[in-house]
């Protein structure tokens, strides 16, 4: 469904939490604002958003649905489809125009990038399948879920020892599988031990599962077709910020400081490089959970409003000593002397 205007305010890109909070709150300063939704959140796998006050364990699509209800209840304008293209648009005012997938083309005086990033996942049969579910990576997300379970650790890069280490504060049983790609050091090795978590040499080959109908998790197995049982499988995937669509603005992904993959630098406020351009959510901070992407769509949106504010402030001054010059010409003096 196409939009009734092409311009807007603001054209948000992205329909997840960071994307619908920042279109709540422009709406709420009485901005026009469009979200474009692709409709393929981060956490569509999993069962249930948690450590968001007041909204533990709800749904994630339930969760989109009301913040989209939320964000029309202001007169913010959802657009069902992909964007495919960002672009300066040449023009004073509508600095920007966004294409989407159908031919659509919306004009926009600022924009906000929320989309998120793409967890890219070890090559290992079985591991996609059960992603969002018994294999998991945050333990402040899920590891509640999972509490006092038998939780295996796939090695993936050197983060691997503190992801293991975290996890046994939920189960006194985990499991760490160096997967011929981790090394601890002597002191690692021994903070493991002092925690009791079992180190595995050996690469896993396959995530396997039960033959029922659930197919949940059952365990591992590792090169040489030894099998270890475990209810869970903890993973660090490499994190990449969705940033293809906006080459044409001049924004290039960087490296993360904690080498868990690449994002948008952005300051405290959200902003990127590029004037007029924002960004919140996973797309610019790799770390955040739903309610924290939330929190930054927020932030980004004030400061949005306050820059598009000081625009239209300098407008309103420029025609006010016009207005200001022309009253207090010799016109105006000639009249005064009359009277």
């Amino acid at each position: 469904m196409k939009p009734e205007s092409s311009s807007f305010d603001v054209v948000v890109i992205g329909g997840g939490a960071a994307g619908l909070s920042a279109a709540l709150m422009l709406g709420r300063t009485r901005r026009s604002v469009a979200v474009i939704d692709a409709g393929a959140p981060r956490n569509a796998p999993a069962a249930g958003v948690h450590g968001f006050l007041t909204r533990e364990g709800m749904d994630p699509p339930e969760l989109a649905a009301a913040g989209r209800l939320d964000v029309q209840s202001y007169g913010g304008v959802i657009i069902p489809g992909t964007a495919v293209n960002a672009v300066p648009a040449g023009e004073p005012r509508y600095r920007f125009r966004t294409t989407l997938a159908d031919g659509t083309a919306l004009r926009s005086r600022r924009l906000l990038l929320a989309t998120g990033l793409t967890d890219v996942l070890p090559d290992i049969p079985g591991l996609r399948e059960r992603w969002g579910k018994e294999v998991l990576h945050c333990p402040f997300c899920h590891g509640w879920e999972v509490r006092d379970r038998h939780i295996g650790i796939l090695g993936t890069s050197a983060m691997s020892v503190h992801q293991a280490l975290l996890f046994r504060q939920w189960s006194t049983r985990i499991t760490l599988f160096l997967n011929n790609t981790v090394n601890p050091g002597h002191d690692e090795r021994e903070q493991l031990a002092a925690r009791g978590v079992t180190v595995l040499e050996g690469a896993v080959t396959r995530v396997l599962t039960r033959n029922d109908d659930d197919g949940r998790l059952s365990g591992v197995q590792l090169t040489g077709g030894g099998v270890v049982p475990v209810d869970a499988l903890a993973v660090a995937p490499r994190f990449v910020a969705n940033t293809g669509i906006f080459a044409g603005l001049g924004l290039e992904p960087v490296q993360h400081p904690m080498g868990v993959g690449e994002h948008l630098a952005v300051d405290e406020m959200g902003a990127t490089a590029v004037d007029g351009v924002w960004a919140a959510g996973n797309v610019a901070n790799l770390m955040l959970q739903v309610l924290p992407s939330a929190a930054s769509g927020s932030t980004a949106a004030v400061a949005i409003n306050n820059h598009l504010m000081a625009e239209e402030l300098q407008e309103d001054l420029a025609v006010y000593r016009r207005s200001s010059s022309h009253a207090s010409g010799p016109e105006s003096r000639i009249g005064a002397e009359v009277s």
